[in-house]
């Protein structure tokens, strides 16, 4: 990774041949080695005018003539790109593959990032009509208290929880530990999201390598196998959707995992979930099995979800806390539970975590990637 936050010194091509260097050295190989890449973008070409970044990261890299694809699918472009190496390796088709995400997104003023961020929902009938992201988040966290009793102090334990996770961190965008009454009395956003639920704006950018299963022992690290990968969609539209409470394509993908990985939400050690907004965490490890439905902010509050809860979420800070440059977001996952199962991840390890899952959200959840690790046996 690098360190995610306002990166002024840095560009869009510094922060991921930055990503992929380190990625590649953390493995022991040459970029000769590599037969080809993916990466994740959500909006390059409107937040500072590039397109085609996959052949310009080839270059950068140093890798030309090997083929670079872009990937694209709003906040969940980084695991989507996982998801494509992990289908393309797992195939046969190639043997080592490069994964990365990156966005720069700080060149740009609020109200324009805002604006580009919002045609990860539906243009015509939401962001044409003023509905932003977090007034979307809004709307599902509104009828999340309506229907469970869910509280203004329940949402905002979850961001201290991820502060304090992501003071750990050095490479979160804010490395502070902040308190209760900090995001309570914080400026309002969209009722009752304040500041202090919101992720940030974010540039950073992050990278992993990929191989086959029975090549990785020639690594120079320990390797950490992927046993499910699994993507499911839902109505673009929040209007079209079933319920506000929960997102339909995080629980049907995360079921399809469990099922590919042979285990249950009770089996996971620890999990890096999408909290674009303190509610979306709430709901996130609902859709995910890890509580019930209706009890995920009781949980949060609880201290449930902590390093040394039950089940320890968002160790790395989260979107909240570590920050959130949406293209590499999802890629940053996989990189906190492959540390987080290595032993690697200081002050902030799980004990003994040996199964770890990535929760990866497109827009208010029209997609929805799943991706469970395990150390290799």
């Amino acid at each position: 990774m690098t360190r995610f936050g306002e990166n002024w010194e840095k560009g869009f091509r510094d922060m991921v041949t930055e990503a992929g260097i380190n990625a590649i050295n953390d493995a022991g190989i040459s970029g000769e080695e590599i037969n080809a890449g993916f990466v994740g973008s959500m909006a390059s070409g409107t937040l500072i005018g590039q397109e085609h970044i996959g052949a310009l990261l080839a270059d950068y890299m140093g890798l030309n003539p090997t083929p670079i694809t872009r990937v694209e699918g709003a906040c969940a472009s980084g695991s989507l790109a996982l998801r494509q190496g992990f289908m393309a390796v797992a195939s046969g088709l190639y043997d080592i593959v490069v994964v990365g995400g990156v966005e720069k997104m700080t060149d740009l003023g609020t109200t324009e990032v805002s604006t580009i961020l919002g045609g990860a929902g539906d243009q015509e009938w939401e962001l044409f009509l003023g509905a932003t992201f977090p007034g979307l988040y809004a709307l599902m966290a509104r009828r999340h208290m309506y229907e469970f009793n869910t509280t203004e102090e329940m949402l905002a334990a979850v961001a201290v929880k991820n502060h304090k996770n992501g003071a750990k961190n050095k490479y979160a965008q804010y490395q502070n530990e902040i308190t209760m009454d900090t995001v309570l009395n914080s400026k309002m956003v969209a009722d009752p999201l304040k500041i202090m639920d919101c992720s940030p704006i974010t540039d950073g950018a992050a990278a992993v390598i990929l191989a086959p299963s029975e090549m990785a022992g020639s690594f120079k690290k320990e390797p950490v196998n992927i046993v499910a990968s699994t993507q499911a969609s839902d109505t673009l539209a929040l209007h079209s959707r079933e319920t506000l409470t929960g997102l339909k394509s995080a629980q049907i993908a995360s079921a399809i995992a469990y099922k590919q990985a042979g285990i249950a939400p009770k089996d996971i050690d620890v999990a890096e979930v999408h909290d674009c907004f303190t509610i979306a965490e709430i709901m996130a490890i609902e859709d995910l099995g890890f509580f019930k439905k209706g009890e995920g902010g009781k949980a949060s509050l609880e201290g449930r979800t902590s390093l040394e809860g039950e089940i320890p979420i968002n160790t790395s800070g989260g979107l909240k806390s570590c920050g959130h440059p949406v293209g590499a977001t999802g890629v940053k996952q996989i990189a906190e539970i492959v540390w987080q199962l290595r032993g690697e991840a200081g002050k902030r390890q799980v004990k003994n975590a040996e199964t770890g899952l990535t929760h990866n959200v497109g827009g208010s959840g029209a997609t929805t990637v799943i991706h469970i690790l395990q150390k290799q046996r």
